[in-house]
């Protein structure tokens, strides 16, 4: 693990925090968007932005750049405040999300935010976005990683499991599927709308490299993603397990907070909540 010492995975953990309020902030704003996902997904965001990733939000087009896939994009808000905070766009420009004219719409679009590597929408297509791209490095024999956010959810839709074959066909191990493990989407449970697991048993039979781990620990996440750089033959799939809701208390593991957002009152008491966090943190406690 490179250069990540006590006072990194701190920092780290603190950045991840305020993430979370800068979503709370972000969707009692608009008045829209989605709550429980981006929450979840805070600690990962922050993980590659500010760790993993080969990039310069000065030169967003660096050509040996390390590409980061959104799939699952409507858990963008916690995308567009991690960009934010690493200095790709100002932070005051996160009240205009989903705005009209705004570049921060309730999915990614690429040509509107540098940074930004694909436009998502509908579920399921962004791993086959993510394998077009690695595929691309190989061809040209580039160095850079692809990495492709997905959701459980989206794992019902059949042409993933398409894309699955293709990449292990092709052995992309410049590709690192990183799948939000939190078990819940807009209608209710995974395993009740459609049961998933088990998910790394599956994987493993398409001949991926599957690696399960606590997408809420940064320093196991970081360590996992080591393991899969390590790989020589196969795409992997970092089956990340996360609360969705992370950091407040009447949002976590709810599905019904999928796709709401917050009201007034409700975000001012989970601010509250992730700054207690927050200082829990700043004080090593």
């Amino acid at each position: 693990m490179v250069d990540l010492t006590s006072e990194k995975l701190k920092d780290l953990e603190n950045k991840a925090n305020k993430i979370r309020q800068m979503i709370i902030e972000m969707l009692v704003e608009a008045g829209s968007g989605h709550s429980g996902g981006p929450l979840g997904m805070a600690d990962i965001f922050t993980s590659f932005y500010f760790h993993i990733l080969n990039h310069d939000p000065k030169n967003p087009s660096l050509p040996d750049r390390d590409r980061l896939v959104l799939s699952n994009g409507h858990i963008c808000p916690v995308q567009y405040a991690t960009m934010a905070l690493a200095g790709y766009f100002p932070i005051d420009e996160l009240k205009t999300l989903r705005k009209i004219n705004s570049r921060l719409q309730g999915h990614p679009h690429r040509s509107s935010l540098p940074g930004v590597e694909t436009t998502s929408g509908p579920l399921g297509e962004g791993l086959s976005q993510a394998i077009g791209i690695a595929l691309a490095g190989k061809m040209d024999k580039k160095n850079y990683r692809v990495y492709c956010l997905t959701s459980d959810g989206e794992h019902e839709e059949g042409n993933t499991w398409e894309a699955v074959m293709f990449a292990a066909k092709n052995k992309l191990n410049n590709l690192i599927q990183v799948i939000d493990r939190n078990y819940i989407q807009i209608d209710g449970r995974t395993e009740n709308v459609m049961p998933l697991d088990p998910l790394k048993e599956k994987y493993e039979s398409f001949n991926w490299n599957a690696i399960e781990v606590d997408g809420n620990d940064i320093k196991s996440f970081i360590v996992a993603i080591e393991k899969a750089k390590s790989m020589l033959d196969k795409p992997t799939i970092i089956i990340a397990k996360t609360i969705p809701g992370k950091g407040v208390s009447f949002m976590e593991n709810d599905y019904h907070w999928h796709g709401k957002p917050p009201n007034k009152e409700e975000a001012e008491k989970a601010l509250v909540e992730l700054q207690a966090l927050r200082e829990k943190i700043i004080k090593g406690e």
